[in-house]
């Protein structure tokens, strides 16, 4: 096959999937100067929108194409950037010769653990996953409950169970790292049940209602492929002697011997850091961000980027991106965008308020959120302590949940009082989406000064970006805190932490951030057990 690239079609060209096939074969016959009956196939490899122009939006495709006589035909196009569509499928590694006498254990099952397991297990290593917090479908009900009644079930909750914390997201499969695992990963989500677009889309996105499907099919994989999985399992305690790890306590009562340990925890497993802090594993405090969560009218961000197109047939609801940076030095930005989305309340600790955003995969919701994120530095915390970070988010979220009123309700206020320093008492044009509710107060209070201003100066700034970013009824939603994890748990080339057979992984980590790079971290901590160890079996 040969890959075609920078196919552009207008947008109403592309309206339904029959009419964008026929007019994608029509522009790779033109680019190519080919009768059709020398184009046998093709695919789309990547798509995306150009909406640079917003009176002449585009639909910009790479596509591979199966020809008659191919080697004649790139031979003519060389010099236009077609080539021969690489080889992308997933490479395994070769198995090492080292015994391992007791199945690899995975501790967390978000996107890191996840995929570490599925790539274990397919390889015959027998892994046992351990995840604190339940299954997706219990999950989901404790979920819910929380949202309605503030009854927070601090093991099972948005950021602990099966799927992680990803699986109540946007589901974004985004990302800037440029592996080649991110394919072989993108096929697995497909096989699993999510939309055969993620493969190509330059933004895909599952979305949770779909995402909450997928991981329980990759879950019965795991388990048909000889791995095992267990949930309301959280690992309390380290067994260490002599700088190897020998065994993980359970529920502080039951002790598995283990001699490999895969550590995808997650960003928010703030007890288990201190205890491998306590059994000497080497850490160090990391930069992340912190901020609110804002909210305006889905309509509102389509017009401004999508203009007079805006609900056109397959566009979709629009996103943005947003940075600035300030003369005081920091740095403000938007992430995790969920267009036609959800806030929503993500605490895991009690008496602490975190919001979060989410959509479903058709984001068809009336209002856009983001976070509104200030860079923090180590040197903002109140000590060195390798821990410190996980304080200094503490203390921010129970600020704002004394604000909130105590019941997980969160602090919220107009970004027009917000810029006036002023309370909020009313709703404007824009409702609210957070349960179990909000308090109207001045974020001002559970937020640090320098982040205030910050955000101050990048809501005038997004507004000369996208006009109406900082109407005055928008809402902010406080606090995002678990933008990424505080601590770094140091590890070595191989994935090894000081503690021989501990194999520190994915964003709790400090070594991804999103689905897509956690889950590619898993793989790559699981493609290290392969490397070193022989397959499990029972007999060794």
């Amino acid at each position: 096959m040969i890959r075609i690239p920078n196919l552009k079609l207008e947008i109403q060209k592309a309206k339904n999937s029959d009419a964008e096939k026929e007019a994608l074969k029509n522009a790779i016959l033109a680019k190519l100067k080919i009768n059709p009956k020398d184009l046998l196939t093709f695919s789309i490899f990547k798509k995306s929108v150009d909406a640079r122009k917003k009176n002449a939006i585009v639909y910009i495709y790479t596509v591979d194409a199966s020809l008659k006589n191919e080697a004649a035909i790139l031979k003519k196009v060389s010099k236009s950037g077609i080539v021969a569509s690489p080889d992308l499928s997933y490479q395994p590694v070769t198995a090492g010769d080292i015994p391992l006498n007791l199945r690899p254990a995975i501790i967390g099952m978000g996107p890191a653990g996840l995929f570490a397991g599925l790539i274990l297990a397919r390889n015959g290593y027998a892994p046992i996953i351990l995840e604190r917090g339940d299954e997706v479908d219990i999950r989901s009900v404790k979920i819910d409950t929380f949202w309605q009644t503030g009854e927070l079930d601090t093991e099972s909750n948005v950021q602990f169970g099966e799927g992680g914390a990803g699986t109540f997201s946007d589901g974004k499969l985004t990302t800037l790292i440029n592996d080649p695992r991110c394919r072989s990963i993108l096929e697995a989500f497909i096989a699993a049940g999510a939309p055969a677009e993620i493969l190509y889309l330059s933004k895909p996105h599952i979305g949770t209602d779909l995402l909450r499907e997928t991981v329980k099919t990759l879950r019965k994989e795991i388990i048909e492929s000889g791995g095992e999985v267990r949930f309301r399992s959280r690992v309390t305690d380290f067994l260490i002697q002599d700088g190897q790890l020998t065994g993980l306590i359970i529920n502080e009562q039951e002790t598995l011997d283990c001699q490999v340990a895969l550590l995808g925890i997650g960003h928010s497993a703030r007890d288990t850091f201190a205890t491998l802090y306590d059994r000497g594993v080497t850490m160090t405090p990391k930069a992340f961000s912190i901020g609110v969560r804002i909210e305006h009218p889905q309509h509102l961000i389509d017009g401004s980027q999508y203009g007079s197109a805006a609900g056109t047939a397959g566009l979709g609801a629009a996103d943005y991106k947003l940075s600035y940076h300030s003369p005081n030095g920091r740095s403000a930005y938007t992430f995790c965008m969920c267009p036609g989305g959800y806030v929503v309340a993500a605490a895991s600790e009690a008496n602490g308020v975190v919001t979060n955003g989410m959509s479903e995969h058709r984001r068809d919701g009336e209002n856009a959120n983001a976070a509104l994120l200030v860079g923090v530095q180590p040197e903002d915390f109140a000590d060195d302590h390798p821990l410190a970070g996980v304080a200094f988010q503490r203390k921010w979220e129970g600020l704002a949940f004394s604000l909130g009123g105590r019941n997980y309700h969160a602090p919220a206020q107009l970004v027009g009082d917000f810029l006036a320093d002023r309370p909020s008492t009313h709703w404007g044009r824009v409702k609210p989406t957070y349960t179990p509710g909000l308090n109207f107060a001045q974020l001002k209070d559970c937020l640090p000064d320098y982040v205030v201003t910050t955000m101050k100066e990048a809501l005038l700034h997004f507004d000369k970006k996208i006009t109406g970013f900082a109407m005055d009824d928008s809402i902010m939603t406080g606090v995002e805190t678990r933008s990424s994890s505080p601590v770094r748990i140091n590890r070595n080339d191989d994935h090894v932490a000081n503690i021989s057979g501990l194999y520190p992984m994915g964003e709790g980590a400090g070594y991804a951030g999103g689905i897509m790079s956690s889950a590619v971290d898993g793989v790559k901590t699981a493609e290290k057990i392969i490397e070193r160890y022989a397959r499990f079996s029972s007999e060794n």
